[in-house]
């Protein structure tokens, strides 16, 4: 499960896509599989959510790794090679970034 804290040692990955009108659904589905038969699956995973903007044109994915090695090695696979390729042909762009959380406000 997806916890946020300060001191963390966790490494946090989000991806944000910019998606064309009537591609979300098809987005969402590649996205929610890949999470489900594969990621959750991998050495290192903890958790992941997806958001998407009211227009269903923004879609922002959320996960934490163990380490910066273990999300690595994922995205070096061929699976999520594979994976990518086909997020990239639905979306007008997208791009991962990997975060260190700094400050948490809230319970």
């Amino acid at each position: 499960m997806v916890k946020i804290t300060e001191n963390q040692t966790c490494q946090t990955v989000m991806l944000t896509y910019e998606v064309p009108l009537g591609a979300y659904d098809e987005l969402h589905g590649i996205l929610t599989a890949a999470y489900e038969d594969f990621l959750s699956k991998q050495k290192g995973f903890i958790g992941a959510a997806i958001h998407s903007n009211e227009a269903q044109t923004r879609v922002a994915s959320y996960s934490q790794w163990a380490s910066r090695d273990d999300f690595l090695a994922v995205l070096r696979s061929e699976h999520m090679q594979k994976v990518n390729r086909q997020l990239g042909d639905i979306s007008k762009a997208f791009e991962p970034v990997l975060y260190d959380v700094q400050t948490v406000f809230g319970d």
